[in-house]
């Protein structure tokens, strides 16, 4: 099996790997490393433009339907172009049907070292911790590739733990940090389950990422709450780490829905 997640095509076109499967359906992409591979995209779309000095500020993604695991499609445009602000907007297609939407801000690089602070205390490091299989819980490619270590006990609906994937993005590119980082993301919304996904699906359809910081290394850290709303809303909250403390905050919306029976 290919040691990726996904093989370029061309320019704008990737085929996904069976590491990619998806954790609801074995047909379906884990949204995850298709998030990653949107940064992806993006910073290459960047890399031919002359804007520099700029870091993404945020990124959200509307999932419009469900990803196949099939070739898929990106482009990127600019939306509203700037020399100290500008967002991007990338157009994720499969089978010449958009499947997901996402925006991102950009925003000029200063140094604020001197008034940093007010992010939350840092995640006991994944070092020494002890390793968990998410294929345990969960089927599917992606959930089996990753390196999961939990941080001390969780309980339904709230959990801790970092990370991290042997596995490149893209089969022989090199990828920034910021892309195999949002690579995993997504992953937050299995790792504090509320109901077993044998009984309830709570899929997100929407993933947005706010950071404070640029993360680097390896390790993603999560530290995360699921909430079950009466009516079928849920809402999966995570403070993102890594191994120099937090840099940011992701939310997923969920709906809620008991599976069907036989």
């Amino acid at each position: 099996m290919a040691a990726s997640y996904f093989e370029r095509i061309d320019r704008q076109r990737f085929k996904p790997t069976p590491h990619a499967s998806g954790a609801w359906a074995p047909d379906e992409m884990h949204f995850s490393p298709l998030a990653g591979l949107v940064v992806h995209a993006i910073d290459r779309y960047r890399a031919g433009r002359p804007a520099a000095g700029l870091l993404l500020s945020r990124i959200s993604f509307d999932i419009l339907g469900r990803p196949a695991l099939d070739e898929c499609e990106i482009e990127v445009e600019s939306v509203r172009p700037g020399r100290t602000i500008e967002l991007l907007e990338a157009v994720v297609r499969i089978a010449d049907r958009p499947v997901v939407r996402a925006r991102a801000w950009l925003l000029t690089e200063v140094d604020t070292g001197a008034v940093a602070g007010g992010a939350e205390a840092r995640l006991t490091p994944p070092d020494g911790l002890a390793g968990r299989s998410l294929g345990a819980l969960w089927p599917g490619g992606h959930c089996a590739s990753v390196d999961f270590r939990p941080v001390g006990p969780s309980r339904p609906g709230r959990a801790a733990a970092w990370i991290s994937t042997a596995l490149d993005l893209v089969a022989g590119e090199p990828c920034s940090p910021l892309a195999s980082y949002v690579a995993l993301i997504d992953t937050a919304n299995g790792i504090a389950v509320r109901r077993p996904p044998t009984e309830w699906m709570f899929p997100n359809v929407d993933l947005t990422i706010h950071l404070h910081r640029q993360p680097v290394g390896r390790w993603v850290g999560l530290d995360t709450t699921v909430v079950f709303g009466p009516t079928g809303l849920g809402l999966t909250s995570s403070v993102l780490h890594d191994i120099d403390g937090p840099v940011g905050q992701a939310q997923q919306s969920l709906t809620v829905r008991p599976l069907p029976g036989p």
